[in-house]
């Protein structure tokens, strides 16, 4: 680098002879006469109303390329204007907006196109000086949905659409989501119908239409729509209509039988029971079965966006998650949607949001979510024991507590919304705040049957925290006090300590909030053989030496998840390495289960071959405790709390 920058700086003294006399020879450029213009800030939102009414339709018919086009009308008058793309997407709790597929921006007006200009530190805004006379302008762009989910989720396939408004939209800054009114349409393929908790006012042809809406529960009113659909009535003459809109790769896969629908209309009668009120005008589940699109379990106020295997109805025992999927995100529609954390209740889309109650949002819809599992017969109480069992040991043997408190992985999604890294266990994630609030979550339920002889549980917060305002489809924020005067309320204790202690809990002492499962007659305990029932749920057991040898297995004998100060991680190992051999068997799953069984009799240690790269290393396992999987089995003598919780409700 240094020799080829003295011979550019030889070359170029050389030169400057003639350069300077070319320079004379030419007429002067003349000196600028004003620096670029700076960008004016941003207008941050006022709760006023936009003046008019956006129209904007989006054509979802450019199936071939996976393209979703958008063409918005925008009132607007002379002088500066920012447009907006949503950031900050509700239900993701981070700033998540797809920018980077958004494509084709024009912008015109008075017949004439209108330049815009990006924001230099915001790259979701957008600005534009509208010309005197101009009262409206017209905008298109291109939402390039993704072939495949390497990166970006498949929303897109030549059977069905998933359409996200907030990702197919400009709003003008300065305003609150919930003062600017959109007035939506949609073109579709050829023959297609949708589910959307949207309201229908026309269908001419192949174009729908809809009602005028806020943009705040515009955003709200995701849309599936396919080649193949079917909708059925849930709640047959109810106070307000719940249906479950499902779409399909296949005309088969929508299918859905009686039974399975009778375990969804018995879903809505127990979160009646739970909940008492209904904070909707309608509901709407949208269920792809699809192998084709990306995955989806998001909540919304008055519908929800899942997906599920082509064959979920068709199948002997679907995945339990997926059974539990839609009971979770109904539970939302009161806990997160109509009462809201009031650090997430932000007045658009790209305002910051914050984190501090995903404990309560997500964590005890999650419980609920388990708890409506089996009381709606969408799963039995033994597989809702199972999932616990699992749960339990997962945090039992977290060794991330040590450093990183539950309360500060709220803002995980602010650091990179899901991300993932070799060291799960110590890193600690979002899954936590689901899944460690669930034991938490129990744990209260529990005190509170235990301390009131059975005459309150957590059922009688829910109604009296949730369970008001019946019809009203308004957020209603919260705050951590507000929890804690309403658990009060059910029944008087320290409940502020009682949950900052376990929310705020690190170091070498902090243990799992596993006080609950004790109280509900219950204990933790280690197998190293399980029932067909525990290896249907547990998918992969057959893989799984998390609690043994401190890994799993993937693919390709491909070790993963490396348990942070396991014996693994000790021996040197982490991300990379493959396992070549069990001693002097070919590596398998199979055989390295054989091994750590024999070796619970035997002195030796359990000896494998590893592989990263071309290096080649030996590893000794002094191991004799066999495999462990998780289980809770009965204390003797105690009532059965889990019982139950899970039990129907009757009344």
């Amino acid at each position: 680098m240094i020799r080829t920058a003295a011979l550019a700086l030889l070359l170029t003294s050389a030169a400057l002879p003639a350069l300077a006399q070319t320079s004379q020879a030419q007429t002067p450029l003349p000196a600028p006469t004003s620096l670029p213009r700076p960008l004016p800030a941003i207008p941050a939102p006022q709760d006023r109303d936009y003046p008019g009414v956006i129209g904007i339709r989006v054509d979802l018919t450019d199936l071939d390329h996976k393209v979703i086009r958008v063409r918005q009308t925008v009132p607007v008058s002379a002088g500066p204007l920012v447009l907006q793309y949503p950031k900050f997407i509700p239900g993701n709790h981070a700033d998540t907006g797809p920018i980077q597929l958004i494509s084709g921006l024009t912008v015109s007006g008075g017949g004439a196109r209108i330049e815009w200009v990006r924001d230099t530190v915001d790259p979701h805004a957008f600005h534009l000086d509208i010309p005197a006379g101009v009262t409206e302008i017209e905008l298109g762009f291109e939402w390039l949905t993704q072939p495949d989910n390497a990166v970006w989720r498949v929303v897109m396939t030549s059977e069905m659409v998933n359409l996200q408004w907030e990702k197919a939209l400009l709003y003008p800054a300065g305003y609150a989501h919930s003062r600017i009114t959109f007035a939506p349409s949609v073109v579709l393929p050829a023959g297609w119908q949708y589910g959307v908790a949207l309201t229908t006012t026309g269908r001419d042809g192949d174009v729908a239409t809809f009602a005028p809406i806020s943009l705040e529960h515009l955003a709200d009113s995701p849309m599936f729509a396919g080649a193949h659909y079917r909708r059925v009535d849930l709640d047959p003459g109810g106070r307000s209509p719940v249906h479950l809109n499902i779409v399909g790769d296949t005309a088969a896969s929508v299918n859905a039988t009686p039974e399975w629908i009778a375990k969804y209309e018995a879903l809505v009668d127990q979160a009646d029971r739970l909940f008492g009120a209904r904070h909707f005008d309608h509901y709407e589940f949208l269920l792809g079965m699809t192998s084709k699109m990306g995955g989806i379990g998001l909540e919304h106020h008055r519908s929800s966006e899942n997906t599920a295997a082509p064959d979920y109805f068709s199948t002997a025992n679907p995945s339990y998650g997926t059974r539990g999927l839609l009971p979770h995100e109904y539970v939302h529609s009161w806990n997160g949607k109509f009462r809201r954390p009031s650090d997430e209740y932000v007045p658009n889309f790209n305002v910051p949001t914050q984190n501090s109650l995903m404990w309560v949002y997500e964590g005890q819809t999650e419980y609920w979510g388990d708890v409506l599992t089996p009381r709606s017969g969408l799963g039995t109480v033994e597989e809702a024991v199972i999932n616990l069992a699992e749960v339990a040991g997962f945090y039992d043997q977290q060794p991330g507590r040590q450093w990183r408190a539950l309360q500060d992985v709220t803002n995980h999604n602010l650091l990179g919304y899901r991300t993932t890294n070799p060291w799960g266990s110590w890193m600690r994630g979002t899954g936590d705040y689901y899944r460690e609030a669930l034991l938490i979550w129990l744990d209260a339920d529990t005190l509170i049957r235990e301390a009131t002889r059975e005459r309150k549980s957590l059922d009688d917060f829910a109604r009296a925290f949730y369970g008001v305002e019946d019809g009203v489809w308004e957020a209603r924020p919260y705050t951590f006090d507000d929890v804690v005067s309403h658990l009060n309320a059910v029944h008087p204790h320290d409940w502020a300590t009682f949950l900052r202690s376990r929310l705020d809990a690190v170091g070498p002492e902090a243990r799992a909030p596993l006080d609950g499962l004790a109280r509900a007659g219950w204990q933790l305990t280690w197998v190293d053989s399980l029932t067909a029932v525990e290896k249907r749920l547990m998918g992969g057991w057959a893989s799984d030496f998390q609690y043994s040898l401190g890994f799993s297995l993937g693919g390709n004998n491909r070790i993963s998840g490396v348990r942070w100060g396991g014996l693994a991680f000790e021996q040197g190992l982490g991300a990379g390495w493959d396992l070549v051999a069990v001693g002097d068997r070919v590596a398998s799953s199979a055989a390295l289960r054989e091994a750590v069984t024999a070796a619970k009799n035997r002195s030796d240690p359990i000896v494998l071959v590893v592989k990263r790269g071309d290096e080649f290393r030996t590893v000794s396992f002094d191991y004799h405790g066999g495999l462990r999987y998780p289980r809770l089995v009965r204390i003797e003598g105690t009532r059965d709390r889990l019982a139950d919780i899970f039990a129907p409700r009757r009344r």
